[in-house]
């Protein structure tokens, strides 16, 4: 169960970071990823790369960070860590498509260690639709139960338990969408010696762009108009909401003294909130209201 060094982790996650950039770039077929490089001045840094006014994408971050120094006091008492450097490197992604048909995704995957030997990874993916479409999900969960099956056969439910339980609005009783996987503070053991939980990790990245390049592919020339496009700004402003209240990365960015463009890069170019909104009974919103649930079996919906 050797480790492999963090600065080879962080060397292959950037690598990631720019295998995904190309593959969403050329399926965009206008939008260029623009890089922002930075520093953090308690240690480490990132490239944040940003796509505007694509094709397909309206807003789409990919963000590479490997950021080192002293744990700040709030994340060792949050995480009940005993005092000691920190190093973590990942990688960050959330696309927001033009067309409300094509939905919002959001992958990260990431790694934290120690200097007292302490270490984990952690990640996850998870889809979300202005409209459910059931046949989007069913492909969206039989790609990561696919992935998980070919390393651990408890992973895809254990994982889709939890990103049932993560990715959710508390005060909306409502998931963010029609969720996928997340893990966290995964270490290796004799089942799982740390080359495959990194391959594990990795492959996620690398099956990114493939899925949502199908996404894209498939439902970015789907006729839309004025009411979708409200609906869709309605649906990203519940994005905001979890993202700055709930979401766990962005604390940690924030706790971390993280760059703040590059932790808020999820934001939608535009959202919406309207006060008291209810869709119209029997409509496409009101029916994906309904889906917003924990425990549905996307494979079989």
């Amino acid at each position: 169960m050797e480790k492999i060094s963090k600065e080879i982790i962080a060397e292959r996650f950037q690598k990631i970071q720019q295998h995904i950039c190309e593959a969403l770039e050329k399926e965009d077929g206008i939008g260029e990823f623009k890089t922002d490089l930075w520093e953090r001045p308690q240690g480490g840094g990132g490239a944040t790369k940003v796509l505007a006014d694509g094709k397909i994408i309206a807003k789409g971050g990919v963000a590479f960070s490997a950021v080192h120094g002293p744990t700040p006091e709030k994340i060792l008492k949050k995480l009940s860590l005993e005092e000691a450097d920190f190093f973590a490197t990942g990688v960050s992604i959330v696309i927001h498509p033009i067309n409300p048909m094509v939905p919002i995704i959001h992958m990260n995957i990431r790694y934290f260690e120690m200097s007292n030997g302490t270490y984990w990874f952690g990640g996850g993916i998870d889809l979300t639709p202005h409209f459910v479409d059931l046949e989007d999900a069913r492909y969206f969960h039989k790609q990561l139960k696919a992935h998980c099956d070919a390393y651990e056969a408890s992973y895809y439910d254990k994982f889709k338990q939890w990103a049932d339980d993560y990715f959710y609005i508390p005060h909306r009783k409502e998931t963010r969408g029609v969720g996928g996987i997340f893990f966290d503070r995964l270490s290796a053991n004799e089942k799982m010696p740390f080359s495959k939980l990194l391959s594990f990790v990795e492959g996620l990245g690398y099956l990114f762009p493939k899925i949502y390049c199908h996404f894209m592919a498939k439902n970015h020339k789907l006729p839309f108009g004025e009411q979708e496009l409200k609906w869709q700004a309605l649906r990203r402003g519940r994005y905001v909401e979890f993202n700055l209240v709930w979401d766990a990365g962005t604390k940690f960015g924030l706790d971390t003294n993280g760059r703040t463009e590059s932790i808020l890069m999820s934001m939608p170019p535009e959202a919406n909130w309207v006060y008291n909104q209810t869709p119209e009974a029997g409509s496409d919103a009101s029916k994906t209201l309904k889906l917003l649930k924990k425990g549905i079996n996307w494979i079989k919906a």
